[in-house]
């Protein structure tokens, strides 16, 4: 007799994740309806029958936070249009859906300033996505179905891009949105600077730096 536990009663720790094979597109959809839009834990991703819940931990979290206003910063030094999607869930039906831990519209900002729901059947993928301490295998995988052409992964101090290239994922040593700047070296050194110095001061000397150089 199989044992049925209401998902709302699961409670994951910080920093853990659960894994659970055989899920079908209805029931993912089920769950999140059930959960609702206003949730933002666990972090919930899905492709091709796999469904991953996620809860970060605080040492999860603030990486990917700093990094988002680091790259606005550059994003604004250069004079470009952004929109910060945060963690919106993005679907492209029967397939994938995903829960970035931060993404970002850059090229598309235009295009979906005004959005308050997303349909990967007609509006455009995010331009950028970033994530901390990615366990997941499938999540590259997920991201390559939603057609996100650019991928960053902060683990363990360190920074992998990853570009799309016909279908897939390659690493990269140079970002497509910041080609001039050494963006690997970079947002490392930055991130260990929030921690020891703090995230103001880090970003006042970064936008001042910027302002600076432009």
């Amino acid at each position: 007799m199989a044992v049925v536990i209401p998902l709302k009663a699961i409670a994951l720790s910080p920093g853990s994740h659960l894994a659970i094979n055989d899920v079908t597109w209805e029931q993912y959809e089920a769950l999140l309806e059930e959960l609702g839009e206003e949730r933002r834990i666990p972090r919930i991703n899905y492709c091709h029958g796999s469904l991953e819940l996620m809860s970060p931990s605080p040492a999860q979290e603030r990486p990917h936070r700093i990094i988002s206003d680091i790259v606005k910063i550059l994003l604004d030094a250069q004079g470009r249009d952004w929109e910060d999607f945060g963690s919106t869930t993005f679907k492209k039906p029967t397939q994938a859906g995903l829960e970035p831990d931060t993404c970002f519209y850059i090229q598309n900002a235009e295009r979906v300033r005004s959005l308050m729901r997303m349909n990967m059947d007609e509006d455009p993928p995010p331009d950028l996505a970033i994530e901390t301490d990615v366990t997941s295998r499938t999540t590259l995988e997920a991201y390559a179905i939603l057609k996100v052409p650019e991928v960053w992964i902060y683990n363990n101090e360190k920074l992998k891009i990853w570009l799309l290239r016909d279908g897939n994922y390659w690493e990269s040593d140079s970002s497509s949105i910041f080609p001039d700047l050494p963006i690997i070296e970079m947002i490392p050194r930055l991130v260990k600077q929030a921690f020891q110095e703090g995230s103001s001061k880090m970003l006042r000397e970064l936008r001042q730096q910027m302002q600076q150089e432009g």
